[in-house]
């Protein structure tokens, strides 16, 4: 709906999260290994963010 920012803050807050837990994990990779859960976590909280996004953007 024009005019309505319920869902985008929101939509928009979960993106900036999930930019930064790849930056975090991608330096924590870099810096002392791969830790397949970190890993394991991003893709867990990317999923989250794209479901957010399908979901706001049909109603």
């Amino acid at each position: 709906m024009p005019g309505s920012t319920h869902g985008s803050n929101s939509t928009k807050t979960m993106g900036a999260l999930t930019l930064g837990g790849l930056v975090v994990v991608t330096a924590y990779t870099v810096a002392l290994g791969s830790n397949g859960w970190l890993w394991f976590g991003w893709v867990v909280l990317g999923l989250i963010t794209l479901g957010l996004v399908v979901t706001t953007r049909s109603t």
